[in-house]
């Protein structure tokens, strides 16, 4: 069985899609790769931070839903999305993050933190984890750069079955009590499992979803095979443009992606220019002028402006 290669990306919800860019272009020091719409609700902004060139693992994205209801902790949600950071720059990050007063709780590992809508974060050392990215250091210098996505932590309404599909479906391995791993030469990712008896709802400052990597389509259709065996229900291959997709809703009630690493973010733009324009995959090419009619204009991304 090929296991997934760790995250993709983590899609998570904005009530204030301004407000969002600002913090995570601006404080995060995430490069704006991407700025697209959600393709099943045209309407949306669907925003894609990265490092510099896009490298999948490092993608934190959001969907532009300024009616979203609040979120409610519980069964079935993302409690919390770990970020690394080389482990010499945790004074960097503590001081930064205060600076704009965002809640911050320094812990001996990690830091824990929120966005200005109460997303949950914690930086975590990368100290010992493979993986490089390509910092972009427009706002935070290099050696303070975000390394990528870790992890998650799960709230599951059951969380044996949710480590079940971690480890029989998607090739994670139990490292801990409630902590599983999924690693190679270059790339790691952790999946922390806890359960709740109270069921929660995704909303503005939660997580849609998360995204484990694929190599390419046909390991993607390796895993649906594998899970529409044992009797999940998937969405079946999704052409997302800029990468392949498969949905499926694990036992616990979160939405998981298996997405392929390619094609990328640049494939409709150059390098330099990643996130400039709104970008509309070719396949709705033709409605772009009323997409794009029904969108408000953006403010640019604040690159240090912090």
């Amino acid at each position: 069985m090929r296991p997934v290669l760790g995250i993709h990306h983590v899609t998570a919800i904005s009530a204030n899609i301004e407000k969002n860019l600002d913090f995570y272009t601006g404080v995060m020091g995430f490069r704006l790769v991407k700025k697209s719409i959600n393709q099943d609700d045209v309407q949306a902004y669907h925003l894609f931070y990265a490092d510099a060139v896009g490298s999948p693992g490092t993608d934190f994205t959001f969907f532009d839903w300024p009616n979203s209801g609040e979120t409610r902790p519980g069964a079935g949600t993302v409690g919390l999305t770990s970020l690394r950071v080389n482990p010499e720059s945790f004074d960097f990050w503590e001081e930064r993050l205060k600076a704009v007063d965002a809640f911050v709780d320094r812990e001996e590992i990690r830091i824990l933190a929120s966005d200005p809508e109460g997303q949950r974060l914690a930086l975590v050392s990368n100290e010992g984890f493979p993986g490089e990215i390509v910092p972009w250091d427009k706002s935070v210098p290099a050696e303070h750069a975000l390394q990528g996505i870790l992890g998650v932590d799960l709230d599951s309404a059951n969380p044996q079955a949710t480590a079940a599909t971690l480890v029989q479906m998607l090739g994670f391995a139990q490292v801990d009590d409630d902590v599983f791993e999924v690693r190679t030469e270059d790339s790691v990712a952790q999946v922390r499992v806890t359960g709740s008896a109270q069921r929660g709802f995704s909303g503005a400052g939660g997580v849609h979803h998360v995204a484990f990597r694929a190599v390419d389509d046909d390991h993607m259709r390796e895993i649906q095979e594998r899970l529409e065996g044992v009797g999940f229900r998937t969405s079946g291959y999704v052409d997302r443009y800029y990468f392949h997709s498969l949905y499926f809703r694990e036992p616990g009630g979160v939405l998981f992606e298996i997405a392929t690493d390619g094609p990328g973010m640049h494939i409709d733009e150059p390098l330099e220019s990643l996130g400039e324009k709104v970008s509309i995959p070719p396949f709705m090419a033709d409605r772009r002028e009323a997409i794009e009619a029904g969108l408000r204009p953006l403010p640019a991304p604040s690159y240090g402006s912090k």
